[in-house]
């Protein structure tokens, strides 16, 4: 059983469905959707070529997701002053750089400059998330922990939900994705860990490496592994995964105990080669397609957020100590 305060539950209601669960697109990508775009580093258009493709995604999508999770250079605030997103749809913001910096072997997060939780909260956001690069024997898991730690302590004090976002990766410079049964094991420490340190959702990765492990029992019994070892409730982000694998995926998670996903370019990824109607009409009818599906999953499948939340006593005088 956990609490959560006033702003905290709020925010989480409106990233969520009616029935508590989260159904969230996410449009975060800074580097790789640039790439996807074939923007040029050079480009002057770059600004508004990525903007464009975000504002294109959330007027297609938004009545099939919860939530929309945006970034801070070109998502969040373009399509609130357009008024693309609407205002009865939540709006999760990042708040790291992209990327990271470091060795790739010790890789180290970093929150973007000028940026904050407080000013998450007073643009209007529902929630902040923070992505990391973690491995619990890296030589830096001290300093992304910290980094966690603060996070939430930032998100404590702004009274807004912190998802955190956690990306595992091999500690041999030469191989560039865990795999096999160490990849399973390290994004389990990894949220046995974190999520001790004051988030309020974790966004995770698939914890088997599906090239090896193709049987869905084990699938979702590796997922019934990661509800068990995280503290508060987690949701599946796709990872860049094909849009089928991602849906069996889902269900695997959500059957095991997830509270839904978080779900990228395995919804929109083709729509970043076409251009003009070409793209309106594969967001309009494919993607949004494949989210009303992963939405209807999510509802019929998912553990809603607050299934093991202890409703707090509110007293009358409350909110003259609230701060």
């Amino acid at each position: 059983m956990f609490t959560r305060s006033i702003g905290k539950i709020r925010g989480l209601q409106q990233c969520a469905t009616p029935n508590g669960k989260f159904a969230i697109l996410a449009l975060d990508h800074r580097n790789n959707l640039r790439n996807l775009l074939h923007i040029q580093d050079q480009d002057p258009n770059t600004d508004e070529r990525m903007a464009a493709f975000k504002q294109d995604v959330v007027k297609a999508l938004a009545n099939s997701c919860s939530a929309f999770l945006l970034d801070p250079l070109y998502g969040a605030a373009q399509n609130i002053v357009s008024q693309t997103l609407p205002g009865n749809c939540g709006l999760l913001v990042a708040l790291e750089e992209t990327g990271y910096t470091g060795d790739p072997s010790a890789r180290e997060s970093q929150i973007l400059p000028n940026w904050s939780a407080a000013k998450i909260k007073r643009m209007g956001g529902s929630a902040v998330k923070l992505l990391v690069y973690y491995h619990p024997e890296s030589p830096t898991h001290t300093h992304i922990e910290d980094l966690v730690s603060k996070a939430a302590d930032d998100c404590q004090k702004a009274d807004i939900p912190f998802f955190l976002e956690v990306l595992s990766y091999s500690l041999d410079p030469l191989q560039k994705k865990l795999e096999g049964n160490e990849r399973m094991e390290v994004i389990l420490k990894s949220a046995e860990k974190l999520t001790l340190l004051g988030a309020d959702v974790l966004k995770a990765e698939f914890p088997l490496d599906i090239n090896t492990e193709r049987d869905f029992d084990s699938w979702e019994t590796a997922c019934k592994e990661l509800t068990r070892k995280s503290t508060i409730p987690w949701i599946l982000l796709s990872a860049s995964v094909n849009f089928e694998v991602f849906l069996q995926q889902v269900k695997a998670a959500c059957m095991a105990g997830a509270a839904g996903v978080a779900a990228g370019r395995a919804v929109w990824k083709e729509a970043t080669d076409l251009n003009g109607q070409d793209r309106i009409n594969f967001l309009q009818n494919v993607a949004c397609k494949r989210m009303q599906m992963l939405s209807e999953l999510v509802d019929d499948l998912a553990a809603p957020w607050f299934a093991s939340l202890e409703p707090a006593r509110i007293e009358i005088d409350w909110f003259r100590t609230y701060s």
